[in-house]
């Protein structure tokens, strides 16, 4: 089931928007040889009680192939009400269609019969109650615990579960919706709000063209608070003002990337904040990033989530992966830019701990991975649902590899490249070899001993760090673990105590994730009962401390692990948890007793990762 696609050919000394280029995607049944979407319509109303967003979407299309007489779109479990076609402002006529049967991994094609020269179809349908894409939530599951909820999560091929569309990451188009929701509800997407509206229902318009995957949209008891001209939170009334004092730097960190790597071209840049069974940190929706409660720590100490986020506003929705093998062109650069906007707003310190967080999670993840070539940056997605393949790796290995292109080529020489990157390719999908052919002709032909061709394949094609890399350090990792060894040695806690008194969330982390695995009940207590490290309310600390419980068998801390269970659903956090506890037959237990509770609290995507560790 391969599809081609259609993106614009780019070159590092300038774009011809004339040219294309033929690329396969192994994700979508979408036939873009024949038609390409240019703009979405929608016009859905969220049904509560039924669980449903019914209504229309209407796609207009650019005409490739004057022959075709099919158009081929992605869904996943939509019923079909009806589909019409027209060509250009005239009246919709309804026409054939049908479903083929499902694939687990990419739901169905719906085949489209198109009349000559028509270039605009309208769907009639209804998503399951079920959808992947979608999360209802209970009042009982929000802060408020007033008012349902409901988020959406399309990346990676998820969009077609609630909008048949052309489901690939190198199809981009503009849209336009009206969503209808409960008079007492707000709804927000990632796009500008149009005025006007009356109660109960809201109108939206994306001007700049973006892929499926970043389609999103919320409905909710949501309240807004603004942070500067630009910036503002969405959240629910009791967590908004938490969030905005937590996200007040979000105005700075936009100036030092657009100083940085160029403009900001999405107008504004919001955050909303999600109950906390998002199954993400944060998902980079254009305009509206979606956030999890999980950051907001009361002291900054996490909001490199926003960094992250924001920084995909160039890599990522800006520029974007061609297709999901190469999905370290979206997640590499946006980790190597969130360091260097850490850096920039809170010092080189904090930012090269938090690099060694990352390189300790990059060899973490790498143990869990079942599939060799997915333990490299270019896996192989053929016939997989590429969350399928989801880990690390993307992020760590590529951020290391800009990292180690900038210790060769020098920092201001690659910020420079990143910046005719990001200007070359704006609005635009990129490949792997994209990318090499600009790395190829603009710094290496011009630098030939910086770097050799056989360090960027193994950059490129091994299972662990090149032993050429330039790994980060920190001097505040190596006096805490100055502090953790005297203490194993027998040294007072009361030292631990007068050192810990100014660690931050970072240090904290690499202090009880350094501890062994094999330490005795009475030492963990003794660390428990000064520190008060099962009831933190730190979501990253408590996660490290519950992990060195399970290795330790601590099982004062499982009572208040299984409340975290029961309460968070990001994957990162919880999935971790999970997979500890399956590695013996008591924990395994344990493991089954809490997701049974727990499951229907968790997002589809955190539920299909979490079945697979406990299906033993």
């Amino acid at each position: 089931m391969i599809v081609v696609l259609v993106s614009a050919l780019s070159c590092a000394c300038g774009r011809s928007e004339d040219s294309v280029r033929m690329r396969t995607d192994p994700s979508s049944f979408a036939n873009v040889s024949a038609f390409v979407t240019t703009n979405l319509a929608l016009d859905l109303t969220a049904d509560f009680a039924a669980k449903t967003l019914a209504g229309t979407a209407d796609l207009t299309l650019e005409i490739h192939d004057a022959a075709a007489t099919q158009l081929v779109l992605d869904t996943r479990d939509l019923t079909i009400r009806k589909v019409e076609a027209a060509i250009d402002k005239g009246a919709f006529v309804e026409t054939k269609h049908s479903l083929d049967a499902a694939s687990p991994a990419f739901g169905s094609a719906l085949r489209i019969t198109m009349p000559p020269g028509a270039n605009r179809v309208r769907v009639s349908y209804t998503t399951s109650p079920s959808a992947r894409g979608l999360q209802w939530l209970l009042p009982e599951q929000t802060a408020g615990r007033k008012h349902p909820f409901l988020f959406s999560q399309a990346q990676a091929i998820q969009a077609r579960s609630f909008v048949p569309v052309q489901d690939l990451p190198g199809v981009r188009f503009t849209y336009d919706a009206t969503i209808r929701t409960p008079k007492e509800l707000v709804a927000v997407m990632a796009a500008e709000s149009v005025a006007g509206g009356e109660p109960g229902v809201f109108r939206f318009r994306m001007p700049q063209a973006i892929p499926s995957y970043l389609l999103a949209i919320a409905i909710g008891d949501l309240t807004f608070k603004p942070m500067s001209a630009r910036t503002g939170v969405w959240a629910e009334p009791s967590m908004v003002d938490a969030a905005a004092r937590e996200f007040d730097d979000t105005e700075k960190m936009i100036q030092v990337t657009e100083k940085l790597y160029g403009p900001y071209r999405w107008g504004r840049y919001d955050l909303l904040v999600l109950p906390p069974s998002f199954p993400f940190g944060g998902m980079e929706n254009p305009r509206l990033t979606f956030a999890t409660p999980t950051v907001i720590a009361g002291d900054k100490s996490l909001v490199s989530l926003v960094a992250h986020e924001l920084a995909h506003s160039w890599s990522g929705n800006l520029v974007t992966n061609a297709t999901w093998t190469d999905f370290w062109l979206n997640e590499g650069f946006t980790t190597y830019l969130e360091r260097r906007i850490v850096e920039a707003v809170y010092g080189k310190p904090r930012a090269d701990m938090e690099a060694m967080i990352g390189l300790k999670d990059l060899e973490d993840s790498r143990k869990t991975i079942d599939v060799p070539k997915d333990r490299t940056l270019l896996p192989d997605l053929t016939g997989r649902d590429p969350d399928d393949a989801y880990s690390t790796v993307p992020y760590e290995q590529g951020a290391l590899f800009l990292t180690f292109l900038e210790a060769k080529f020098g920092r201001d020489t690659l910020d420079a490249f990143l910046r005719r990157w990001f200007d070359g390719h704006a609005f635009h999908s990129a490949t792997t070899q994209d990318f090499l052919a600009a790395l190829r002709s603009e710094l290496m032909a011009k630098k030939p001993e910086a770097i050799t061709e056989a360090q960027v394949q193994e950059w490129l094609h091994s299972e662990t760090v090149p032993a050429f890399a330039v790994l980060p350090a920190s001097d505040a990792f190596v006096k805490i673990e100055a502090v953790r060894d005297a203490w194993l040695e027998g040294g007072p806690i009361d030292a631990v105590a007068g050192a810990a008194a100014s660690w931050t969330t970072q240090e904290w982390v690499h202090f009880i994730d350094s501890l062994p695995r094999t330490l005795e009940a009475a030492r963990l207590a003794s660390l428990d009962k000064r520190f008060a490290l099962t009831a933190s309310t730190n979501a990253e600390i408590a996660h490290v401390w519950y992990r060195l419980a399970i290795a330790n068998q601590y099982t004062a801390a499982y009572g208040a692990m299984e409340q975290y269970l029961l309460k968070i659903g990001r994957r990162k956090l919880i999935l971790p948890l999970y997979r500890d506890l399956a590695s013996t037959p008591a924990g395994l237990a344990v493991a089954k007793r809490i997701y049974e509770k727990a499951r229907a609290g968790y997002h589809p995507l955190a539920q299909s990762a979490i079945d697979e560790v406990l299906k033993k």
